[in-house]
């Protein structure tokens, strides 16, 4: 339980600092980071750091699909914690 709560705190982080670092990157013209990558990095683990990211800077929230994958890919994660204990 402790590790996988480890687990997905760790990714979660990463998660939140690749939205970050995408919306800077969006705001100054530079190289992005593709939307496969964010919600993979959402659905292996950082759900939370994703909605978090999406709500703190305002990035990705008009596109629908990042609001699902984030939202099950949550629910998954606290099921899986769930189930761990």
């Amino acid at each position: 339980m402790e590790i996988l709560s480890a687990i997905f705190l760790t990714l979660s982080a990463i998660t939140f600092f690749l939205y970050v670092i995408d919306k800077r990157k969006a705001q100054n013209g530079g190289w992005r980071i593709r939307e496969k990558t964010l919600l993979l990095f959402s659905v292996l683990g950082g759900a939370l750091g994703g909605l978090f990211a999406m709500s703190l800077v305002r990035h990705k929230t008009k596109k629908w699909y990042f609001w699902f994958v984030n939202l099950l890919g949550l629910f998954l994660h606290l099921t899986v914690l769930y189930l761990a204990l």
